[in-house]
């Protein structure tokens, strides 16, 4: 198989497709039917959080006051600056600027990392501090009732953004060493555009969890 081959679109069609079309259509598809269950996952999220606000306006106003609003602050930039670099990936891909693609990519992964990074030192304080989840809950700085509930949102929410970030990173990994390879071009991209749509999701979902958590 020449060169050229190796990057025509064919070369990446599974067998119980006819055609690359209707491959393409079928795996974007997926992947917004996906993603339209994940914003049902955090919609409910969101709704238990409105609910327990209600009932515990003050604890929730007095607790977030004692969150790293620097580290909150910080990991929205990382987040949208990561938004930016993956939407230049898929752009430089369908250039054929696979050189280029490859080095958003890392720094894209970069910031995912440092997000990570400043995530558990904010983790670590809070365990310090025993602003805990639930009946491990023993801060001494907010007693108001219901501020043990604030902070099982808080971790539990943040928890799992921050397992979407690790998938999300790993995907992004993945489609590096295939950039890396010469997998991808401008005639076949496909991979890049989703993995590129998953991370926008893991961003749009922390610009709604920084308001709701930080800036009460």
């Amino acid at each position: 198989m020449s060169s050229s081959d190796a990057h025509a679109p064919t070369a990446h069609l599974a067998e119980h497709f006819d055609t690359i079309e209707r491959q393409d259509y079928a795996v974007r598809l997926g992947m917004w039917l996906f993603l339209a269950t994940e914003v049902l996952l955090f919609a409910g999220l969101f709704l238990g959080y409105t609910v327990y606000r209600h009932f515990y306006h003050e604890a929730f106003h007095e607790a977030s006051r004692h969150l790293d609003l620097w580290a909150g602050t910080t990991n929205t930039i990382v987040l949208i600056t990561s938004s930016l670099t993956v939407a230049l990936a898929y752009w430089a891909i369908k250039l054929d600027k696979q050189k280029l693609c490859a080095g958003l990519l890392i720094f894209t992964i970069i910031c995912a990392f440092v997000f990570l990074g400043i995530k558990a030192i904010e983790y670590h304080h809070k365990f310090q501090e025993g602003a805990l989840p639930g009946a491990w809950y023993h801060y001494g700085e907010v007693t108001a009732p219901g501020a043990n509930m604030f902070y099982t949102i808080y971790f539990l929410t943040t928890g799992l953004h921050a397992l979407h970030v690790i998938v999300g990173m790993s995907i992004l990994i993945w489609i590096l060493a295939r950039v890396m390879k010469g997998h991808f071009s401008s005639s076949y991209f496909v991979p890049v555009e989703l993995g590129g749509l998953y991370w926008h999701l893991v961003d749009l979902v922390w610009i709604f969890l920084f308001p709701l958590l930080y800036l009460i």
